[in-house]
């Protein structure tokens, strides 16, 4: 890698690293919080849904606004944003203004993903981008976990200032992005296929993004709730979050490249059972059980598998014209996913308890298993032509960029194999 790209992405991984602290602890305080003031299990789910909310719709919009005023100024106004919402969050207690400021908090901090991820995937050719890629993943996940093992010692300082250490660090984060870069790249704007045409080209791929934001955003919301109910002090939460997390950091590489030698729906189904026996595993292991944070390893491992291996196998049968646009949709898709998650699972555990979590995720991946069982059955098996890469849903121009040369390659090939169809005679053979 040249001193060139270095310079050039040095700045948004260090704004990375040191805004996802804060958002690593805050999304779980928030949580921690709102159930220990006695806020229902319901309404907690309502406040955590108003951040994947607003995820969703600066998903959709928040391209254009980069691509008009550039990068550095747009990760400034969304981490002004965002530093002004925690802020508030932390002088002022009532339900339904949190929940404002979370939904808030979610379309600025897309804003965020967004300029960092198209900063990143521009900065070099696509035979460097999977380093780049690899690089930011561990600046996420890394800090994300440093963020939850701080949970303890956030909570600690009492009713405000958790907060103000948040929006310092979110302040500090525009500090790196404002002085270092001396050229930023320039993002152009793509539309998403709509869902109807993704779930025609590809109902594994759609059911499996879709799925896999309920269970990801499940985690991040409802997860600290479970704990919390457990009886676990917070900071042995922030350490059973950081498991999760690490998992996900740890196991995502070997299981992609694992799908990129097998059918991907037979990885899909196995992720599907793995989730579905580790949820269970938890339902019948006693809450005190040292083995829980090994089986939240592995959690936390399969259910962030999922998307990166659906959006490969969607890929692999999609024309190369449409990839850009196949791509960003599922990455929509994910967010309504996560949008809806807290509002669907959160009143099964207000009345089947903490557990029903768990309950809750694994019914929905037996749907998974069924779902892609039938699909492979329906479908023969097909040679995958795109590469698996891992990849965070966050962002649609991430998405679109994060589309190699080999994708589309695989995509030319598949076209060519479907457009020739010889019918030889009886007596013939093939060459």
């Amino acid at each position: 890698m040249s001193a060139q790209v270095i310079a050039m992405i040095l700045a948004p991984l260090l704004g990375l690293f040191i805004v996802s602290i804060g958002n690593g602890f805050l999304s779980s305080l928030t949580t921690l919080r709102l159930d220990s003031a006695g806020i229902s299990e319901t309404m907690i789910g309502i406040v955590s849904s108003s951040y994947f909310i607003g995820l969703t719709v600066g998903a959709i919009f928040h391209d254009r606004l980069i691509a008009r005023i550039g990068h550095i100024r747009a990760y400034s106004s969304f981490a002004s944003l965002i530093t002004v919402s925690v802020l508030l969050q932390g002088m002022y207690f009532d339900v339904w203004f949190w929940l404002s400021l979370r939904f808030l908090y979610g379309w600025a901090a897309i804003g965020i993903y967004l300029v960092i991820e198209s900063w990143l995937l521009l900065a070099a050719d696509q035979k460097m981008r999977g380093r780049i890629l690899a690089l930011y993943m561990i600046a996420l996940y890394g800090s994300g976990m440093l963020g939850q093992l701080a949970l303890g010692t956030a909570d600690a300082m009492g009713a405000v200032i958790p907060f103000m250490a948040a929006a310092i660090l979110i302040s500090l984060s525009v500090l790196p992005i404002v002085i270092l870069p001396r050229v930023t790249p320039v993002v152009e704007r793509v539309e998403a296929l709509n869902p109807l045409d993704l779930l025609r080209m590809t109902p594994s791929g759609v059911i499996g993004c879709f799925g896999s934001g309920i269970a990801i955003a499940a985690v991040y919301s409802l997860f600290p709730l479970y704990l919390q109910r457990a009886g676990l002090e917070t900071s042995e939460i922030g350490t059973m979050m950081a498991s999760v997390i690490f998992g996900a950091m740890v196991l995502q590489y070997p299981v992609g490249r694992w799908s990129d030698r097998r059918d991907r729906r037979i990885v899909l189904i196995t992720l599907s059972v793995a989730c579905a026996l580790l949820s269970a595993l938890v339902i019948t292991l006693p809450q005190n059980s040292p083995f829980l944070i090994v089986v939240f390893f592995l959690l936390g491992g399969a259910i962030f598998a999922i998307y990166p291996v659906a959006v490969s196998f969607a890929a692999d049968s999609t024309s190369s014209d449409a990839l850009v646009r196949m791509i960003q949709g599922l990455l929509l898709i994910n967010s309504v996913g996560c949008a809806i998650s807290p509002l669907i699972i959160s009143p099964v555990m207000a009345l089947m308890g903490p557990l029903g979590l768990f309950w809750s995720l694994g019914l929905l991946n037996v749907l998974m298993i069924g779902f892609f069982m039938w699909r492979r059955g329906a479908r023969p098996e097909s040679t995958p032509a795109a590469p698996f890469a891992p990849a965070t849903p966050y962002s649609p121009v991430g998405a679109e960029l994060r589309v190699t040369d080999e994708m589309i390659q695989g995509a030319v090939e598949n076209e060519k194999n479907d457009a020739v169809h010889v019918v030889l005679p009886e007596n013939e053979q093939t060459i």
